[in-house]
């Protein structure tokens, strides 16, 4: 184990899309670290529970709460319910995402709303409602989100998803340059080809996508949610006190050079 086990004790983690592949990952490393989280997705709470409770996540330094954060309302409710249960927040992860592949000149208008709906307007809304209660009880917290590798490297069929992220980079920058004098910081992790979701389904079932998703991983393998939770129970500790306005590239080397 890298960190201590209450590396995180004291702290009270929202994170939003934690019932997903790296959402659940994420949520267990820091309930494992000594973290009270609140996870929130879309999931239905029966579903929501039982992948938390598959992955080991701690109960009793866990709540789940179903809300769509593309609503301002819905995200007001979340901060309420999370502060009911566990007291004043210390970190707010905006990790919620979708992503949808099709080439850029026929990708679908709607999807691309739905899409930035998702990935950039809730991220803010959460930051935004994060800032104001970590500011209303005086505390010192963080924003951190969760961008890619693509924000700054553009992979085929998934420009509106590079776009988003590119965009979620500079408002997190910018949060961080705004916030900063009241102590509250914001950093970002970028990920690489995780094997999870579409990533991995398209590495398993087309060849083509595997063979290009391959040749831009120069540590050669996808990447694991754990190695993503692990960035975050970096950002989450004390060890990155100093830090804020930061991209944590944890991508295995895919930014380093164009795969073409």
């Amino acid at each position: 184990m890298t960190f201590r086990e209450d590396a995180l004790a004291g702290q009270h983690i929202v994170i939003s899309g934690g019932a997903g592949a790296i959402g659940v990952a994420v949520a267990r490393a820091l309930a494992d670290h000594g973290a009270r989280v609140t996870v929130n997705d879309i999931v239905p709470d029966v579903d929501a529970l039982a992948r938390l409770d598959a992955a080991g996540v701690i109960k009793d330094r866990m709540q789940y709460v179903r809300a769509d954060l593309t609503s301002a309302q819905a995200v007001e409710q979340l901060i309420e319910m999370a502060r009911a249960k566990f007291g004043a927040i210390t970190v707010v992860c905006c990790h919620a995402g979708m992503v949808q592949a099709a080439p850029i000149i026929t990708y679908d208008d709607d999807v691309w709303d739905q899409l930035m709906d998702v990935n950039l307007k809730a991220a803010y809304l959460l930051a935004k409602a994060g800032a104001r209660s970590m500011l209303n009880d005086g505390t010192r917290g963080q924003l951190i989100f969760t961008t890619s590798w693509v924000g700054a490297v553009p992979w085929p069929d998934i420009a509106p998803y590079s776009a988003s992220k590119a965009a979620m980079n500079m408002l997190m920058r910018s949060f961080a340059r705004e916030l900063a004098p009241q102590g509250i910081r914001a950093n970002a992790v970028a990920p690489g080809i995780v094997g999870a979701g579409m990533a991995l389904r398209q590495w398993e079932t087309e060849p083509d996508y595997r063979a290009r998703a391959s040749k831009a991983i120069p540590l050669g393998a996808l990447q694991t949610p754990e190695s993503v939770a692990d960035a975050f129970l970096f950002l989450c500790s004390d060890a990155s006190k100093y830090m804020t306005g930061s991209i944590l590239l944890v991508d295995g080397g895919c930014s380093l050079y164009p795969m073409d």
